[in-house]
Parts: structure tokens; C-alpha cells; sequence
């Protein structure tokens, strides 16, 4: 089992989205590498956290790289702090980890992306400073309320590999 945080944009979406992988154990929203220790969803704006999807995988059904794929699929990775119609920095899109391994390789794969891009792209790369799952009633909010607004487009919802 591993564990890879993924911040792209609003979290309800982004963890609808991986909840549907095969190989995706369990994953909670949750408010990462802010400057403060707990906080509350009104408050990122003043915190510095990114909402953020912590993910635990089996790396035997899905690698870290199938995760990147698919993360890059359903985020603009050239947007600074908005993703849709969301903007400030706790939108902004990143990868953490708090294994130097995990971040060797996910640092690869973003040089890879932007060459295949043709530019750099804005999505944070970094060790994981700290996480607090969100309140419970952004816990998978958009199987409680589908209806919700996200700014991935509904197609992603449809498992795909």
C-alpha cells in the first residue's frame, strides 16, 4: 500500500474521480501544506492549504504513474491557484508525498509532461508538510449531492482507464 496526496482544484470532484480506480483503497479531503495545523474550510483562504485528496493505493492494480495520468487528464496544468471556476490558492493543483521515493518519481513524470507539453506547468511538486482530512460533510460530497458544481466534467465520472 501507498499513499499519494493529489491537490487539482476543488476536492469533492478530484476524489469522485479516483474513487472509481480500480486499485484506489480509500480516500479522504482534506486540507494540505497550509501554515497552520487544523484548519477549517472557511478559513484556506488564510492558511495556505490546498483542498487535497489523500489516496492509498495498491501499487500491484494501479501505479503511481497510472495516477498521474489520470490526475493530469482532469486538472489544467497550467493554471496558477484556479481550476474551473474556483480561484485562490487553496485551489491550486500539487502533488505531495511523504516518501522521497514517491516524489524521485513523480518529479520524472512532470519533466516528462512539460517536454511533452512544450512548457512548464504550474502544479506544486513537493514533500507532504501536513494534512487534515476536511469536515465530514465534504466527504465524498458529490455521492451525497450529485447535483454539486465541479469543475471536472461529468464524462470523467464514467471509469475510465
Amino acid at each position: 500500500m501507498r499513499t499519494i496526496y493529489l491537490a487539482g482544484g476543488c476536492f469533492w470532484g478530484v476524489q469522485k474521480y479516483f474513487d472509481q480506480f480500480d486499485g484506489v483503497l480509500q480516500t479522504a479531503a482534506g486540507y494540505a501544506n497550509g501554515n497552520t495545523g487544523a484548519p477549517k474550510y472557511g478559513q484556506l483562504k488564510d492558511t495556505g492549504h490546498a483542498e487535497t485528496v489523500r489516496i492509498l493505493y495498491d501499487e500491484s492494480k494501479i501505479s503511481l504513474a497510472g495516477l498521474l495520468d489520470r490526475y493530469f487528464r482532469v486538472i489544467d496544468p497550467f493554471s496558477v491557484n484556479r481550476q474551473g471556476n474556483d480561484a485562490g490558492t487553496q485551489y491550486r493543483t500539487g502533488i505531495y508525498s511523504e516518501d522521497p521515493a514517491a516524489l524521485a518519481e513523480v518529479r520524472a513524470y512532470v519533466r516528462r509532461a512539460e517536454r511533452k507539453l512544450g512548457r512548464p506547468v504550474a502544479v506544486e511538486v513537493g514533500p507532504l508538510k501536513n494534512f487534515c482530512p476536511a469536515e465530514e460533510y465534504h466527504q465524498k460530497y458529490l455521492e451525497k449531492h450529485p447535483g454539486g458544481y465541479c469543475h471536472i466534467a461529468p464524462r470523467f465520472f464514467k471509469k475510465k482507464e
